[in-house]
C-alpha cells in the first residue's frame, strides 16, 4: 500500500474502499466550492458513486497508469491527489488535485504537491510531470506557480464545465528541474 508521510499533519495514501464515505461526505459538503472548477461533481451524487471512482482509480494504479491518493491532514481526508495517463515510454505523467473547502488556504495542496512530484521525480523517475489548471482557477494555478513549474501555454476550450468552455494553463516540471 502507498502511503507518504509528508510532515506530522500531512500524508498521501493509496485511496481505498474503506475511504468511500468519508470522500464522499468531504465532496458533498465541499459541493458548491468544488463545482466551480471541476466538471464531475454533478454526477458524484452518492456513496455509491464515490465507490465507483475509488473503484476505477484503484484498477489504474493496478494497471501501473496512475496513483489515486487521498491526502490525510490530521487523520482525516482533506482531499484528492493523483497521477493520470502515465506514459512509462516517455516517463511523464499528469498531476491532479482537489481540496475539500475547508482545508484551503492552510498550505496542504502546495506541500502535497511538491511531495507528490519528489516522489515521481526521485522514486519513480519520471522526467516530466505535467499539470493542468484552468485559466481562472487562480489558487489551483499558484500551486505548480510556487513549486517553480514552468508555464507552458494555454489549451483553448481544454474543458466543458456545465455551460460553458474553459482555457487550461500547461505547467510542466522535468527531473533535472527539479533537482536544482
Amino acid at each position: 500500500m502507498f502511503l507518504h508521510r509528508v510532515d506530522d499533519d500531512l500524508a498521501l495514501k493509496l485511496i481505498g474502499p474503506n475511504d468511500a464515505d468519508e470522500l464522499y461526505q468531504l465532496t458533498d459538503h465541499s459541493r458548491n466550492h468544488l463545482r466551480t472548477w471541476l466538471g464531475w461533481v454533478d454526477s458524484n451524487d452518492s456513496v455509491e458513486d464515490t465507490r465507483e471512482f475509488i473503484k476505477n482509480g484503484l484498477r489504474n494504479y493496478a494497471e501501473n497508469r496512475g496513483i489515486p491518493a487521498c491526502i490525510l491532514f490530521r487523520g482525516n481526508i482533506a482531499g484528492i491527489i493523483g497521477t493520470q495517463d502515465t506514459d512509462w515510454t516517455n516517463r511523464s505523467t499528469s498531476i491532479g488535485y482537489w481540496l475539500g473547502e475547508d482545508y484551503i488556504g492552510k498550505g496542504i495542496m502546495t506541500r502535497a504537491v511538491k511531495a507528490l512530484t519528489n516522489y515521481l521525480i526521485q522514486e519513480l523517475k519520471i522526467n516530466r510531470v505535467e499539470i493542468r489548471a484552468a485559466e481562472k482557477n487562480v489558487s489551483s494555478r499558484s500551486i505548480p506557480e510556487r513549486l517553480g513549474y514552468t508555464q507552458e501555454g494555454k489549451i483553448r476550450q481544454a474543458e466543458w464545465l456545465y455551460d460553458h468552455y474553459v482555457d487550461h494553463i500547461v505547467y510542466s516540471m522535468l527531473a533535472h528541474e527539479w533537482s536544482k
